[in-house]
């Protein structure tokens, strides 16, 4: 088998992890990696070395410094992922300045309120987002500069009399504020969480101690928005820490055609993509016109199952099977991970919602262990990890090193360590009511530890269903369980709290809808999401099932009513603006 193993990529930490800052290594990884990529697009086949990274920095921040942006200033970025947004953020944390990140789905009001929560001074956006943040400056908050991405090389040209680049980054300390992450407001106006230099080094160690990471260099891929902390963290401070080469995608629904070409050597990304790279392969293996490839294919992906399955039971592979695997890994599965681009990818991460078990055994049976991982931008993006070595599917694995944790009693999943933030921005009450007097965050989450240690998440405390018998459920258990019974399902929402049952409403995929209809027909395409929810119930326990639904015209879009920019259900607006519907699933 070609999968990773922790003997093959255990090494020595690297000393940028030794580092304060991400200041200082910064500049030690553009010291030890001048001419090595850093930063390119889609089709660029060179991009931007880490020499031209960090000299363009020290140009930026010298033009941040004649506008005025000191330490502990804010700077506000409303952008697509892009290059600059890397040199803008790393210029602004080398001045000990605090850059954070403006969802770019984000309504004038929503700017409007982080712009005056902030206090930004700058704020830079692009061409195509520029009138939504003048409205939103029209609102009554001000900035005493705006500046379009696209003239840039003029704020490099800039000069400050006196201005000792080296002098201002190293002044710069382990307690100074990194970045701002506002929360995505499911249940009220966003909170702006705090990060400091020293929260994001500590998660990174942990990472690094818990997995064993490769050797630094490689390749990645920015496509969640940079205002979630999983993009800073898995790509933007990534990079500053190991210097991966991070090519910027700006559309997130293009990363499954990127990955052949930027051939990621680490990858994280949400269930919902891992579900589509899988139905990908799936449609492939279904449209192979040769009956001998189509068979090779599905007796490698089962003989990979069975042994994954007996990995996950803690049972030895007899070595008739293990053979076996080596077999279908050399004839297909290698193939099949080079095909859609994770030949050489290393670690693969999924995170930020509950996935399907389906989706993990998939790519664990095709040598793609996908390990899932919890946090919060709390906690700087990461609190638990499965291990390279034994990952569990359906868990979210064991603390890293230097978190605690602890389940309360009723079930609150509780952590504790040096990656938890300073607190939330302007917000001394919440910091209060989320941070106890013994330095314990409370989640929010529900959770259960097994007798291993590793941590399951059942669900957001206030998002328990309790329907009028009692009865206490997971709305997200009985999603993730909807969607993972067809990919025709986009998203789902479960509605049954002070109900008798259960009633779902139900969003189709575009693409796969549009596909399975003109194949099968439209009258076909909802007899077969029919025929899905039933397959979905019957894995469900009789209380959870669905017991109505209703397929909603239109998608559900990351920013949009029903959606955060991060994808998590707003139930709340989904109740209020689904009222009619969801009382005649009830009458």
């Amino acid at each position: 088998m070609s999968t990773i193993s922790p003997s093959t990529v255990r090494t020595e930490r690297p000393h940028t992890l030794d580092e304060d800052t991400l200041c200082a290594a910064f500049q030690r990884t553009a010291a030890e990696r001048p001419d090595e990529p850093a930063l390119r697009t889609a089709g660029d086949p060179v991009g931007m070395t880490w020499r031209e990274y960090a000299d363009r920095v020290r140009r930026l921040a010298e033009g941040l410094t004649s506008l005025g942006l000191r330490r502990g200033d804010t700077l506000a970025l409303l952008l697509t992922n892009r290059a600059e947004f890397h040199l803008l953020d790393a210029a602004a944390i080398h001045l000990g300045a605090v850059p954070f990140s403006i969802y770019t789905t984000s309504s004038p009001e929503q700017i409007e309120f982080l712009m005056r929560d902030s206090g930004a001074r700058i704020a830079v956006t692009e061409e195509a987002l520029l009138g939504r943040l003048e409205e939103a400056l029209a609102g009554g908050s001000r900035v005493d500069h705006l500046l379009m991405v696209e003239c840039l090389d003029e704020l490099e040209r800039r000069r400050s009399p006196g201005f000792d680049f080296e002098a201002t980054w190293r002044a710069v300390g382990a307690n100074d504020l990194l970045t701002l992450i506002y929360t995505s407001g499911t249940t009220g106006p966003p909170k702006g969480v705090e990060l400091t230099h020293g929260n994001l080094l500590a998660a990174w160690r942990g990472m690094h101690a818990a997995w064993n990471l490769p050797h630094p260099g490689g390749s990645t891929i920015s496509y969640l928005p940079s205002a979630h902390v999983a993009d800073r963290f898995a790509t933007h401070y990534a990079g500053m820490l190991f210097g991966p080469a991070v090519t910027s995608c700006p559309d997130p629904r293009q990363v499954g055609r990127l990955l052949p070409e930027v051939r990621p050597t680490m990858l994280a990304a949400v269930p919902r993509v891992w579900q589509k790279l899988k139905a990908g392969v799936e449609a492939a293996m279904l449209a192979e016109p040769d009956q001998r490839r189509r068979q090779a294919a599905s007796w490698a992906i089962d003989v990979g199952r069975r042994a994954v399955a007996l990995e996950q039971r803690g049972e030895p592979v007899p070595d008739d099977l293990r053979r076996e695997r080596e077999q279908a890994d050399r004839l297909v599965l290698a193939g099949i991970r080079e095909r859609i681009g994770l030949d050489r990818c290393e670690v693969a991460v999924c995170a930020a919602a509950p996935v399907p078990a389906e989706v993990l055994e998939f790519f664990h049976a095709v040598g793609l262990p996908i390990l899932e991982v919890y946090g919060l931008s709390e906690t700087s993006a990461v609190a638990t990890a499965n291990p390279l070595s034994r990952p569990r599917i359906g868990t979210v694995g064991l603390p890293v090193p230097g978190v605690e944790l602890r389940l309360a009693d009723d079930g609150e999943v509780l952590l504790r360590g040096d990656s938890v933030m300073r607190g939330y921005r302007n917000r001394p009450d919440k910091t209060v009511e989320a941070i106890d007097a013994e330095g314990w965050l409370h989640t929010g989450d529900v959770g259960t530890v097994d007798a291993d240690g590793y941590l399951r998440v059942v669900d957001r405390k206030k998002e328990l269903i309790i329907n009028t018998a009692g009865k206490n459920m997971s709305p997200a258990n009985i999603e993730t369980t909807l969607k993972a019974a067809t990919p025709l399902i986009g998203q789902a929402c479960v509605i049954g709290d002070a109900r008798p049952y259960n009633v779902a409403l139900l969003t189709l995929d575009a693409e796969a809808a549009v596909a399975y209809a003109a194949t099968h027909g439209e009258d076909a395409l909802r007899t077969e999401v029919a025929a899905a929810v039933e397959r979905a119930n019957a894995r469900l326990a009789r209380v959870e099932q669905i017991k109505r639904h209703r397929v909603l015209d239109g998608d559900w879009m990351p920013g949009g009513v029903e959606l955060t920019p991060t994808m998590k259900l707003k139930r709340r607006a989904i109740a209020e603006r689904y009222a009619r519907e969801i009382e005649e699933l009830y009458a």
